[in-house]
């Protein structure tokens, strides 16, 4: 369990993800799922991970009983959160201050009251009791042996109310033995030159160690976190992704990055950066949410270009239009083709693709204009990288790549009257001069098609049957003709190895799907090493 880092103890980063980000509506881990972000975050490198509050409830009790036994930590250390003891006891005789203990954690992190009025309000003691606690708890820790984190929680605006009183608790925790002192913007409610402000002013007169925890609620928390960073804070507090409370927490791998890329300070083990991308969204597909695609230095739009302007610029110099290279935090760059795209963008696409397109000006020109007239129609090559790819290289070699030609395809709802529907497909196709009919029930015409399709191609290509049809979307693009209106349907599709999408658009959704289907499969049997008849 024991975790041995190469990084000193100047700066910490601090997770908080299987704590505090657990409150993020819609996260609900298991015992299993919280183990799982424990690797990841340790296999990241950060120094900390909290891990729940033992006693507090069975499910983190057991996490830490389990941790112990099943994880070896390499680089972070594990921490237990809770309170300080209760008005009136001690710390040896408090149940939850033993819960702690026992949870086995070299490291415990207490929250403590430094708002005066929730001391009065919610603990319902006194302000010097309230003192007291804070002294008792973290020196009955230390004398056990474990470093002590204290989290002021409320603090700024504590430090509002009664800032005397705000840096009182700062002191009593420090003087105490607490290896650091958290100052907490609880409510998320302030902006970067205040926390920098307050941050310097609580340094200079308590002399404490001082750390951050910064919430979203105002959109500043990364911001917030390293303007505490700034003022001389040498611990952050952070969450994956930003999950949290409301709005969420402060994002671990923003903070991260620019405290690495930007500030120059070594917060991570050596080459774990580049592990980001991937870190991030694993944890994302364990606590089931999708991944941010617009997330700073890990979403897949972090480092997409669209504009034709800022892709002539890239292919001079990509850092011209991007502020690091995206392989620093194991992300990569993506052009985006559309209707904005010129020559630029279609050649670093086709050199993205592995297509080479030469110096054949003519070529890039066709493409240009075929994606620009098709992107008029409703098309959207931005989100459909597979139809770009066959497009291009339709282009390229003159012709479409053929593995099959359709004769007719058909789809039949019934509607019944007992209620029930059936829905049956048929389609007729030409696949290595062998004429095949083949007809399928399905979930939805869409479904059936696509089962009558695979039915009919699978005799042929084997390689298909790993094919899954992941994702399926559709858009309508002008609604003033009602029920005629122009459809747009994207599909995405897994080979089980990776995915791809594809885009259709007609006047009505089975034939838009039907596109999209047949690039699909098309796309599958190129990936596949098919070669086309």
């Amino acid at each position: 369990m024991t975790a041995t880092s190469e990084l000193d103890d100047s700066f910490h980063v601090f997770d908080t993800t299987l704590r505090d980000g657990a409150q993020r509506e819609g996260i609900n881990l298991t015992v299993a799922d919280k183990l799982a972000v424990a690797r990841h975050l340790d296999e990241f490198g950060v120094g900390f991970i909290e891990g729940g509050w033992p006693g507090a409830n069975p499910r983190d009790t057991e996490f830490f009983a389990r941790a112990r036994q099943e994880i070896e930590f390499k680089h972070a250390q594990l921490v237990a959160f809770g309170a300080t003891r209760r008005a009136g006891t001690t710390a040896d005789q408090d149940p939850q201050v033993k819960a702690l203990l026992d949870s086995g954690a070299p490291v415990i992190t207490l929250v403590a009251k430094s708002h005066d009025r929730h001391v009065e309000l919610a603990l319902r003691t006194t302000l010097d009791e309230n003192l007291e606690m804070v002294r008792d708890t973290v020196s009955h820790l230390r004398s056990q042996g474990r470093r002590v984190f204290v989290d002021c929680e409320h603090f700024f605006d504590g430090y509002r109310a009664n800032p005397a009183y705000a840096k009182s608790v700062v002191r009593a925790a420090s003087e105490a033995g607490a290896d650091v002192v958290i100052l907490c913007d609880t409510n998320g409610g302030m902006l970067p030159a205040q926390i920098q402000a307050v941050v310097a002013t609580v340094l200079a007169d308590t002399g404490a160690r001082l750390g951050i925890h910064a919430q979203d609620d105002t959109g500043c928390a990364v911001a917030n976190t390293l303007a505490a960073v700034d003022a001389g804070a040498t611990h952050v507090q952070c969450t994956a992704n930003g999950y949290g409370e409301r709005v969420g927490n402060a994002n671990l791998f923003p903070v991260v990055a620019a405290l690495e890329l930007k500030y120059g300070k070594k917060v991570l083990p050596e080459g774990r950066l580049r592990e980001m991308t991937r870190i991030s969204h694993a944890i994302a597909e364990v606590v089931n949410l999708t991944p941010s695609t617009h997330q700073p230095y890990v979403g897949v739009s972090a480092f997409a270009h669209k504009a034709g302007l800022h892709a002539s610029a890239i292919k001079v110099d990509p850092d011209l239009y991007q502020h690091i290279d995206p392989e620093q935090v194991g992300n990569t760059m993506r052009m985006l083709v559309s209707d904005m795209a010129g020559r630029a963008s279609i050649e670093l696409k086709g050199k993205e693709l592995g297509i080479d397109l030469g110096d054949d000006r003519e070529l890039v020109g066709r493409v240009v204009e075929r994606v620009k007239e098709r992107e008029l129609k409703g098309y959207t090559y931005e989100a459909a990288d597979a139809s770009f790819e066959l497009l291009l290289r339709a282009e390229v070699e003159g012709g479409p790549l053929t593995y099959f030609e359709v004769e007719s395809w058909r789809a039949i709802v019934e509607d019944r009257p007992d209620g029930t529907h059936a829905n049956e497909a048929t389609v007729k196709l030409w696949a290595k001069s062998e004429r095949i009919v083949a007809t399928a029930e399905g979930n939805g015409p869409v479904n059936a098609l696509d089962r009558a399709l695979r039915v009919a191609l699978e005799k042929i290509y084997p390689q298909l049957a790993k094919l899954e049809l992941v994702d399926y979307k559709v858009r309508i693009l002008q609604n003033e003709h009602g029920t005629q209106s122009t459809t747009r349907v994207l599909i995405s599709t897994s080979d089980g190895a990776g995915e791809w999408s594809t885009v259709g658009v007609a006047d009505n959704v089975i034939a838009a799907s039907w596109q999209a289907l047949e690039d699909a499969y098309t796309y599958g049997l190129l990936r596949a090493g098919v070669e086309p008849v």
